[in-house]
């Protein structure tokens, strides 16, 4: 149970591996909250997990591995957080710039399909924010998190 079976480095170094190749991945995929998930979106988030658990675990299903690795996976988090936080640079690559979806009603669909995002998506984005009509709309972006920001014409 707590004998290990992989040396406690390359534990280290898979669980480093997965987490950032994981992260450039996600980071450039798009951006959408987990409250905006698709089910296949979901599907796939759970499949990925399975996924790399053996890549980064190997064959060490110990207590201490999985202490190892999920120490080594929150570490990086933290680090990322604690970069976002010191350098404006860092925080822009590693967490993105804010898009214009709409502007005084023009809605820019080269944003969207940059972001993997449709005008239904959109329009249910700007309903959440008591906005019906894009029409109404003096600007929409989408922020880093994936939500969506919107200022009407009216409170402009």
């Amino acid at each position: 149970m707590w004998n290990l079976s992989e040396p406690w480095w390359q534990l280290l170094a898979r669980a480093s591996i997965i987490y950032l190749a994981l992260f450039a991945l996600f980071r450039f995929s798009g951006k959408r909250q987990a409250g905006q998930m698709t089910p296949f979106d979901l599907l796939l988030l759970l499949i990925i997990s399975n996924g790399v658990q053996n890549a980064m675990i190997g064959q060490d299903t110990s207590v201490l591995g999985g202490l190892v690795v999920a120490v080594t996976l929150l570490l990086w988090n933290h680090l990322f957080g604690w970069l976002s936080g010191r350098n404006r640079r860092i925080e822009r690559w590693l967490e993105g710039r804010p898009e214009v979806l709409v502007h005084n009603g023009h809605v820019f669909e080269d944003v969207l399909a940059r972001n993997q995002m449709t005008v239904e998506e959109l329009r249910s984005a700007l309903r959440r924010e008591g906005c019906f009509d894009i029409g109404e709309v003096a600007f929409a972006v989408l922020e880093p998190n994936g939500a969506v920001s919107v200022k009407t014409r009216s409170a402009a």
